[in-house]
């Protein structure tokens, strides 16, 4: 990669929606220049584009990261199971006290309380759970690149 693509990266970071046509206005390069750099990016997994939704605008009122203490020998399997729960949104494989974070949006606490006790609760190989509930997100921001 180079400046051209870091750049590249960082404006669509601001506006995902961007006509090839306009970052090319703004990059100085020609059009063609950036649809072969995208196609580029994208086909080499080093760039996705999507859209990111605010889960309270969709009724997920409860932002949840759990921390998961789990058999040494079960990480693989539980981070497994973890990920195919349609509400995990991420699950990460983790350092430190905990083996594995969750991340989850729920419609509310009494649904996180459910999710945890009926979903989390029962799968082999997990020792102990710790919740941490999002009372206010101040910055949410899903770049690499500086802007």
């Amino acid at each position: 990669m180079d400046e051209l693509d870091l750049k590249l990266i960082s404006l669509l970071q601001r506006d995902g929606r961007a006509s090839n046509a306009s970052l090319a206005r703004h990059m100085g390069v020609s059009e063609g220049t950036i649809r072969r750099r995208l196609r580029r990016l994208m086909n080499d997994g080093v760039l996705k584009i999507l859209a990111v939704p605010e889960p309270a605008k969709m009724g997920f009122n409860t932002i949840a990261l759990i921390g998961i203490q789990a058999d040494p020998d079960k990480v693989e399997e539980v981070s497994s199971s973890l990920s195919s729960l349609k509400e995990a949104r991420y699950v990460a494989i983790t350092t430190g006290s905990f083996d594995i974070f969750l991340w989850v949006a729920l419609g509310s606490s009494e649904e996180l309380g459910k999710f945890l006790r009926q979903r989390v609760g029962p799968i082999p190989g997990i020792r102990r759970t710790e919740t941490f509930v999002n009372l206010a997100i101040r910055k949410q921001d899903f770049g690499l690149v500086g802007q």
